[in-house]
């Protein structure tokens, strides 16, 4: 008999072979298809880190296989992605036909794929496949060829294995864009910036920023958008590319916990359709409704909807259901001594029980030891969806900073004032915004050249 206990079906447990070596089974993506569910694993890093982590296949009825054709194929894998012309399913290094039928890649079975997108040129037949260790290939989901096209540590300036984790990819408005996050004490302290997010157009890469990001997304040409997560020390950030301007805004939002601060702690936050046209986003600690739609060049219907400590690899909708997998136990090959199993969970909910989960609450801002210019407005932080609020101001200059606080209240990019700070050099000075008092988005702009902090703490 099946058991339910708060929305964890225990006989659905991932569990990894006992080992050695025993180190990590994560649910990488996870995708309806065709009256199933797909639930594809992962171990740390590569086959040799640990086994038992093949292809599972749920059925109707909540009973659940490993499917058969990939036994054995253990590996990294979390990329996801509907090639509709052919009505395929790449997964893992797996393609799917819609009879279930499956053919693994060879040439993709070794590497830890991360992400899998439309193709600029060939969109009928080919998509691209992105590795964690920056490998770049373009399959052709008809005949199956494999062709690695770009070693993206040579494209972008990226270290390779071991120092890098490329994370995902995404294609529309004619650019492919990837993401890496690396991101250890040397970004925390301002000494290095190696994570990236990145554009090709067909001819020619260009990095967008230096910053770790982890996720892509988007509903190709419906809203007009692309959605990117990533983080520094001041914030977490949401960049946004809309169609109608041809240009990337930069968005930043709270940290809903410090636990995600690392380049391995980061898997793997995801930017997902999950009820009809809205999105579900899952960011440093915290979940969203993120609206496709950009009105003017804005986003619109960014709200927090809940705190959470889950290692979630990836979420969907399923026969009515939210389902969520986990990463929730990893030995690390003994680094964990009081985990003796790798092991995972599914999560069945309803989308709408998110809001039950942890009250949205955070801290962050624009500004974190930052050099700021006269005049010059911080990028926009989001203000809704929390209660109390407080801002904290620090002037590392030489001489007083006025610092002027700015509400963007209808959401659209036009900013007033509403209060003015005046800082003292090396003083701290802070403001609690009245009980109920909220906007869209939040910036602060200061009167002189200098050096500052803003950091705004929700609760």
């Amino acid at each position: 008999m099946m058991q339910n206990v708060s929305g964890v079906f225990p006989h659905l447990a991932q569990i990894g072979d006992f080992g050695p070596p025993r180190s990590e089974l994560g649910i990488g993506s996870l995708m309806p298809w065709n009256g199933k569910l797909y639930v594809q694993n992962y171990n740390s890093h590569k086959a040799p880190s640990g086994a038992g982590v093949s292809l599972r296949r749920v059925d109707a009825d909540l009973s659940m296989e490993i499917v058969p054709e990939t036994l054995g194929v253990d590996g990294t894998y979390t990329n996801r992605f509907v090639h509709f012309p052919t009505s395929k399913l790449v997964l893992g290094p797996h393609v799917i036909s819609a009879d279930h039928k499956i053919v693994t890649v060879p040439e993709l079975a070794p590497l830890r794929v991360c992400g899998t997108s439309r193709h600029l040129t060939k969109p009928d037949t080919h998509v691209y496949v992105l590795a964690m260790e920056g490998e770049l290939f373009e399959l052709d989901v008809t005949t199956y060829e494999c062709t690695q096209l770009f070693d993206l540590n040579d494209e972008l300036g990226t270290d390779g294995e071991m120092k890098v984790h490329y994370k995902d990819c995404y294609t529309s408005f004619g650019r492919l864009v990837v993401c890496s996050n690396e991101y250890a004490e040397p970004e925390w302290a301002g000494e290095r910036s190696r994570g990236r997010l990145a554009e090709y157009d067909g001819t020619s890469w260009k990095i967008l920023r230096d910053d770790p990001f982890t996720a892509i997304g988007g509903r190709h040409e419906f809203g007009g958008t692309i959605f990117a997560t990533g983080w520094d020390r001041a914030s977490a950030i949401l960049e946004v590319f809309t169609e109608a301007d041809q240009q990337w805004t930069r968005y930043r939002l709270p940290k809903a916990s410090h636990c995600f601060d690392h380049k391995w702690q980061t898997e793997w936050p995801r930017i997902r359709e999950v009820e009809h046209e809205r999105l579900l986003m899952d960011h440093h600690g915290m979940f969203y409704e993120v609206s496709p739609w950009a009105y003017g060049g804005r986003i619109w219907g960014v709200r927090p909807i809940s705190t959470h400590l889950w290692v979630l690899g990836d979420f969907c909708s399923w026969r009515g259901m939210l389902v969520a997998g986990a990463d929730n136990a990893s030995p690390s090959h003994g680094l964990n001594p009081t985990t003796a199993e790798p092991q995972s969970g599914l999560w069945f909910g309803k989308t709408d029980d998110l809001w039950s989960f942890g009250k949205p609450a955070g801290w962050g801002g624009p500004w974190w030891e930052t050099p700021v210019s006269a005049g010059v407005p911080s990028d926009p932080y989001l203000m809704t969806g929390f209660d109390g609020k407080c801002l904290h101001l620090e002037n590392f200059s030489d001489t007083p900073l006025t610092i002027t606080v700015e509400i963007d209240f209808h959401g659209h990019g036009r900013f007033g004032a509403v209060e003015t700070l005046t800082v003292e050099p090396g003083q701290v000075r802070s403001h609690v915004f009245p009980p109920g008092f909220s906007a869209h988005w939040v910036r602060v702009v200061s009167d002189a050249d200098g050096v500052a902090s803003a950091q705004f703490v929700y609760t």
